[in-house]
């Protein structure tokens, strides 16, 4: 049997392109690649093997549309540890990689986490150790276009356990404020509840600010309420309980009746999703489950959005990552 003839060589943008040439009388073949379009490979006698794409591929149109995801890891340390985060890199290549629950800081992370391949890794830790705390991936293409990285905003009464990062871009005169939060829970006491009433009245205000200045708003990450029945396996049990308590909920209704929207919800009204499934129970190979993280935009992201889905699929934190795409 003829011994296959590989050849490989390294692409900052598809990564590695293996092009083979298994029967020496098989002078061309082609193969499709979703970034760079149709890929040529020719053997001949003096050069084994050539590839070339046959559309030359423009970084500007790459950046027409942003891909972010959102992901609650309930410590990044673990899902580091598991290979999860390594492979939703390596599967999607998003543009923003916000997280949540990352439960640690950066001094105790590894190299990797601290300067992930093709990224800049910003952290918003939290003072207690091993809790809370977010964090955002920017991939280096993008990089450019980003004015600052903020944690926070006035009148956070949670600012010490680091559950906002913010990032601002700018691109054609257009200003973009993309948030990753981890919103408080509130259970803890009576103190934490007032503490998240407090934490979404102050949000509200700087979410309303930036819209009403024309800026182009998303907000998301795991908001730790479920909205409406639809969005939880078990709305009757849990009525009244934190995560669907009547006072969260009607704080997303006026959120909605401010114009902001739901965007995978609006997008999907009558489909059962979910995002966070209890671990003790094993309720993910159930699906008993809550969804509880998710993106929210005004009138112009909203408008601007090509694909949302939840990566459900994807393993490795008691969340699933949820993924956006806008044009940009």
């Amino acid at each position: 049997m003829e011994t296959s003839k590989v050849q490989s060589f390294k692409s900052p943008l598809v990564g590695e392109i293996f092009c083979c040439m298994a029967n020496p009388t098989i002078k061309k073949m082609s193969f499709k690649s979703p970034l760079v379009g149709e890929i040529f490979c020719y053997q001949n006698e003096k050069i084994k093997i050539l590839c070339f794409a046959k559309n030359s591929y423009n970084h500007q149109n790459f950046l027409k549309n942003m891909k972010i995801i959102s992901w609650n890891v309930n410590g990044i340390r673990a899902v580091e540890r598991k290979g999860a985060i390594q492979n939703l890199i390596e599967k999607y290549h998003p543009d923003l990689l916000f997280l949540q629950e990352i439960k640690g800081t950066p001094d105790k992370f590894s190299a990797y986490l601290n300067a992930p391949e093709g990224y800049e890794a910003f952290y918003n830790p939290a003072e207690k150790a091993g809790y809370a705390g977010t964090g955002v991936w920017i991939k280096n293409e993008i990089r450019k276009y980003v004015d600052s990285v903020q944690t926070g905003f006035e009148g956070d009464p949670t600012a010490n356990e680091g559950r906002v990062s913010h990032v601002i871009l700018e691109k054609n005169d257009k200003i973009f404020d993309i948030f990753g939060i981890y919103f408080p829970n509130g259970g803890k006491s009576s103190e934490a509840w007032d503490e998240k009433l407090i934490f979404y009245a102050n949000f509200s205000k700087k979410m309303d600010a930036l819209r009403d200045a024309g800026h182009f708003v998303l907000w998301g990450g795991d908001i730790n309420c479920a909205h409406n029945e639809i969005d939880l396996s078990r709305p009757k049990e849990n009525d009244g309980k934190i995560g669907f308590h009547p006072a969260e909920r009607a704080w997303l209704d006026d959120r909605a009746a401010n114009d902001w929207k739901d965007i995978w919800r609006v997008q999907n009204p009558t489909t059962e999703m979910y995002s966070w499934w209890d671990q003790k129970t094993k309720a993910r190979e159930r699906n008993i489950g809550w969804r509880i993280d998710a993106f929210w935009g005004e009138s112009q992201i909203f408008a601007a959005t090509k694909n949302i889905e939840y990566l459900t699929e994807h393993l490795g934190s008691d969340h699933c990552p949820i993924l956006i795409e806008v044009e940009f």
